[in-house]
């Protein structure tokens, strides 16, 4: 049943009889009357796209796979870090440096070797998300960034595939789901991105590993509800969830009138991070391996670059930067810059903001630059911050 009350259709026909050995298997689900024998058959018939092995997709993915979701895809280009771990725990120390979409189906095989899995390693774009999407039923949106939030949105209103979407910021949680025709799709709650380092990452706000699996398994349970057509799933609803206080709150949420439908996939200029009015320009950020080459040129005296010339400001809180920080960085944690200016930072030519992830860098960037006007040296940050920096080198 939907906001207004409206009846759900389950999203997937029943497959095949179920054998004695799956009835054992799922007799604690087949027992409750919702479910039962026939909605457990729509479970074995479904297929659902992951998108995001992380914080919100470990949990979901291992619950899918626990109740017996059909076909699993996973959808990840990134590796298995050490800091995921405290809270992506599909993931274990064996898979440090793994794909995640391999360790998580590794996982899934452990949990249900029953279900198939279908590993995408790759970026969800703009380019080949529909004909991605067009292969499952439903879609849960696990992602931390805002391209692929519109690109998986845009994409589920040319196909029709609905989309069990979350997010978390700190200690703040929403939960919705946008179905296509029967609800507000994700750009009439969200027309527009937030502005450049309005809403950090986790690496960069933090999080405490309990609260992506609160949310994420919400979510698995979105997904259960609209294949069995069973519940109330959040159709034209927001949940918001406060960690601190233990308390949530439901809004409703509608379409917008005056918004035109999607018949093409597109980011937002504000969510792509190469077309942010205001933001670090090409000649003012470095790539990982053009700061290596610099900083070996200053090491070296070499090409006219003397040792020194180059000066590294880690934005950081003190605690991060003892954790681990580039050699010859000078910490200068970003509200210092933010009050003092260019006054707070050690005097240099050539200075190289970074941080964890590269989005208080490009802030303090941002608050630096008009202090360099009238100087002669070249301001600069690291994309990608200390993540890109320790990242295994590619070839």
């Amino acid at each position: 049943m939907s906001a207004d009350g409206a009846e759900l259709p389950p999203l997937v026909e029943p497959g095949p009889e179920l054998t004695p050995e799956q009835i054992a298997r799922y007799r604690r689900q087949i027992t409750l009357a919702q479910i039962g024998t026939l909605g457990q058959r729509r479970l074995r018939a479904a297929s659902v796209l992951v998108v995001g092995a992380g914080g919100l997709g470990s949990p979901a993915l291992q619950y899918l796979a626990g109740a017996g979701i059909g076909t699993l895809g996973i959808v990840d280009d990134d590796l298995v870090d050490v800091t995921n771990l405290h809270r992506q725990v599909v993931h274990g120390m064996d898979a440090l440096g793994r794909p995640k979409a391999d360790s998580a189906a590794a996982a899934v095989a452990r949990i249900n070797p029953e279900v198939a899995v279908r590993i995408h390693r790759e970026r969800v774009g703009p380019d080949t998300v529909v004909e991605l999407m067009r292969g499952y039923d439903v879609v849960l949106d696990g992602t931390d960034n805002f391209a692929t939030r519109y690109v998986v949105a845009d994409a589920s209103e040319i196909t029709g595939v609905p989309v069990v979407w979350g997010a978390i910021l700190r200690g703040h949680g929403q939960v919705s789901v946008f179905w296509p025709g029967r609800g507000a799709h994700y750009r009439d709650v969200f027309p527009e991105p937030p502005a450049p380092g309005e809403a950090p990452s986790c690496a960069e706000a933090g999080v405490l590993g309990t609260l992506p699996g609160l949310l994420g398994t919400i979510m698995s349970t979105q997904v259960i509800q609209l294949i069995t057509g069973t519940g109330s799933p959040l159709v034209g609803r927001l949940l918001l969830w406060d960690e601190a206080t233990s308390t949530t709150r439901t809004l409703r949420i509608a379409p917008d009138p005056e918004r035109a439908p999607a018949t093409r996939v597109e980011i937002p200029a504000a969510a792509d991070p190469s077309c942010r009015i205001g933001g670090p320009s090409p000649e003012e950020t470095l790539q990982a391996a053009q700061l290596r080459e610099l900083l070996g040129r200053a090491d070296a005296g070499s090409e006219g670059v003397v040792r020194g010339e180059v000066t590294l400001v880690d934005v950081r809180e003190p605690w991060e930067f003892a954790a681990g920080a580039i050699d010859g960085a000078v910490n200068v944690p970003l509200q210092q810059v933010l009050d003092g200016g260019a006054a707070a930072l050690p005097r240099g030519d050539d200075v190289v903001l970074y941080c964890q992830g590269g989005v208080r860098s490009a802030r303090a960037l941002e608050r630096l630059r008009p202090d360099w006007a009238l100087r002669e040296g070249r301001l600069r940050h690291l994309d990608g911050g200390y993540q890109a920096w320790t990242a295994p080198s590619e070839g």
